[in-house]
């Protein structure tokens, strides 16, 4: 098996920065590229969880300082307290979908080769093709807009609601097929079926409510001085995360007017940097899919978690 090289591994390296005796989460392991990063950095433990029981195989095979969870990590707090853990050095979350998840037909979340349509991370829950063929097309529009973007998904959605009365949607090329018919390319050579993938692909999984639960897991285990990093690779993650980290660090002159005021807790974390850091030059021209990278970063301070305060 040849390595996945991790996404901004030394910027994440130097947000962390693993210390002899530490103990560490990374909450999506993957296939294993910066829990092999963290354990190399330093004399570390490194608790990595995943949902996808190709990711658990992996991880069984690699260090002896590595134990591998299956699991969400939004449950993290949950999962490792049935290991005895109770508190940590540093929580690292490589949002969205892996590599080689996308790059396996079989997995069905990419439209570039045909494959079943699934788009599940792990193997439970429904599969993207029951969602397609049973979801009135106000649902499917709704999903398709607010987790893709797509400016066009009331057309989406009728075309799917028509082509499956002639035949459910089994295979992703079936879908693409019909998304493309009615979706334009757009000038920077998008595929067309880009967002309305994504967005079908958030729901299956839950993702959005999942990074919610996994930031305020996250929030409970930290130690004092305890160390944060989140990687989104799209907008609807960056914003949780920058108000989430903004709110508990006092930083709310930076979220927008519209959210609910939040509450005058004392700050559970402090930011190491205001704003979010990208990916250098180099590693974009070698990793296109690195290019949307967005790494946010913060300290825990010694004051009680937000959720254990209410």
């Amino acid at each position: 098996m040849s390595l996945h090289i991790p996404v901004m591994e030394d910027e994440v390296l130097g947000a962390l920065e693993p210390r002899d005796g530490g103990t560490y989460v990374d909450g999506t392991f993957g296939r294993g590229g910066h829990s092999r990063a963290i354990l190399a950095a330093a004399r570390t433990r490194v608790f990595a969880i995943d949902r996808d029981p190709d990711a658990i195989v992996i991880g069984s095979e690699m260090d002896d300082r590595l134990q591998i969870i299956e699991g969400r990590f939004g449950d993290m707090a949950v999962l490792l307290a049935g290991l005895g853990i109770e508190r940590i050095d540093g929580v690292l979350l490589d949002l969205g979908v892996s590599s080689p998840q996308l790059d396996d037909p079989a997995r069905g979340f990419s439209f570039q080769g045909d494959g079943p349509l699934d788009m599940r991370m792990g193997g439970d829950g429904p599969t993207a093709a029951e969602l397609v063929n049973s979801a009135d097309e106000q649902e499917l529009a709704d999903i398709i807009y607010q987790f893709g973007q797509e400016r066009r998904a009331r057309r989406v959605a009728r075309a799917i609601v028509e082509a499956r009365a002639d035949k459910p949607f089994t295979r992703t090329s079936e879908l693409a097929r019909v998304i493309r018919r009615v979706v334009r390319a757009s000038k920077d050579g998008l595929d067309p079926a880009t967002r309305t993938f994504m967005g079908l692909r958030i729901h299956v999984n839950d993702e959005l409510e999942e990074l919610r639960r996994g930031l305020g897991a996250a929030e409970q285990l930290l130690a004092p001085d305890g160390r944060l990093a989140v990687i989104s690779f799209h907008s609807l993650e960056d914003r949780i995360v920058k108000t989430f980290l903004h709110q508990r660090s006092d930083k709310s002159a930076g979220v927008s007017r519209h959210l609910p005021e939040a509450p005058t807790w004392p700050p559970s974390f402090r930011l190491i940097k205001r704003g979010a850091i990208k990916p250098a030059d180099a590693e974009t021209q070698i990793n296109p899919r690195a290019r949307s990278a967005r790494l946010r970063t913060a300290i825990r301070t010694d004051a009680p978690a937000w959720a254990e305060a209410a």
